[in-house]
């Protein structure tokens, strides 16, 4: 066995303590070079877009809302007219499949509007030289509200 004497253990002790002492400054030095990173990301190009308010301000969406109606309307009145000498559950059957009609009627008509919002979007975004954008309501800090940009290309 190892007979260790007092001077070996002092200077086994101070070695330990400079690893340690490194150790913690290493750690501390590569965290600020994060933060760095962390820094130099949030000023880069990133862009946001409240697309709720984009495309409640789309001409396009008041045409189609009132497609919607129209169709709305037009459902009722058919299933009004089919319905009446239906039993309960053939009732219940033709409302979901006229449901799931105008659900389809309605996604027909939107996916067009969020295409032409999306294409907008990628257009402000290049010109300013964005290279993400996200959705306003999922940021809670940061990035260049491009929604106004938006909404003034659309409208021309």
């Amino acid at each position: 066995m190892i007979k260790l004497e007092k001077k070996h253990i002092k200077i086994f002790s101070v070695l330990i303590a400079f690893v340690f002492i490194g150790s913690v400054v290493a750690i501390g030095v590569s965290q600020m070079g994060m933060a760095g990173s962390v820094a130099s990301a949030a000023s880069s190009a990133i862009g946001v877009i409240d697309f709720r308010q984009a495309m409640s301000q789309s001409s396009d969406l008041q045409t189609a809302n009132q497609q919607m109606q129209d169709a709305v309307a037009a459902a009722k009145v058919e299933f009004e007219e089919k319905s009446a000498n239906m039993s309960e559950d053939e009732k219940a059957a033709y409302y979901q499949q006229t449901q799931e009609r105008l659900q389809q009627k309605q996604q027909d008509l939107i996916e067009p509007i969020q295409q032409k919002i999306e294409a907008e979007v990628k257009a402000v975004a290049e010109a300013k030289g964005l290279q993400v954008v996200l959705d306003k309501n999922a940021v809670v800090y940061g990035g260049q509200d491009i929604t106004q940009d938006v909404i003034r290309k659309m409208a021309k």
